[in-house]
């Protein structure tokens, strides 16, 4: 399977949302990813239901949103009324993780389960054969922007070989510090989608350097 594209819109220009959702539209991206932060569990604030219903209303493609959250089950359906499509929660803010993306799919959405830098692989064996993706945080989560985390090589192998060894049909999703340097590396080492933030919003085209990132084998 070709591998996916996820801009993330943490560092878009927000003084015109419509027009960065278009321009989206337009390009190759195949999803839209969607931070969502509570200042809580990570230091930072960002989006809220409105912006997301707004996104959702121009939106051609996918949302794929992110919690970064504290207690994410009082507000998952909620996001599946703001339209997100895929609903990333993270194993740290998780007590009863198998009841959450339960939930998650039968509201209707696709669950996956996120992972910060310093959490080990082995803590999802028990839960890949419930959800359709794992995200693998490759930066410290709540700012764009930052270096990518080599150790996160090691990590997105062992994974692929824990997918591999059950059968599981679960995508590997990375996120942070992720540039037209390391994708290929990345998808090589069995990433399915590529979330990128600053590499894509920074650049002169971002519609072609999707593009860039979508044709990098």
């Amino acid at each position: 399977m070709a591998h996916l594209i996820s801009p993330s819109i943490l560092t878009a220009d927000f003084s015109n949302l419509e027009k960065v959702i278009r321009m989206l539209n337009k390009s190759e991206a195949d999803w839209i990813h969607i931070d969502v932060m509570d200042g809580v569990f990570v230091p930072n604030i960002s989006f809220g239901f409105q912006v997301i219903k707004t996104i959702k209303k121009y939106s051609k493609k996918p949302l794929d949103v992110h919690l970064m959250i504290v207690e994410p089950d009082k507000y998952l359906s909620a996001f599946r009324d703001t339209g997100a499509d895929i609903l990333n929660v993270h194993y740290e803010a998780c007590v009863h993780l198998h009841r959450t993306v339960s939930e998650i799919r039968n509201l209707g959405m696709k669950p996956a389960v996120t992972i910060n830098p310093h959490t080990p692989v082995s803590v999802l064996k028990n839960i890949l054969p419930y959800i359709d993706m794992v995200l693998i945080m490759t930066v410290n989560p709540g700012f764009g922007g930052q270096s990518f985390i080599l150790e996160s090589y090691r990590k997105i192998a062992e994974l692929k070989n824990m997918i591999e060894e059950g059968a599981f049909n679960v995508m590997i999703e990375v996120d942070g510090g992720i540039d037209l340097k390391n994708a290929a590396t990345l998808i090589q080492t069995g990433v399915d989608v590529l979330v990128a933030g600053n590499t894509v919003f920074s650049s002169r085209n971002p519609a072609e350097t999707i593009s860039r990132l979508k044709h990098i084998m």
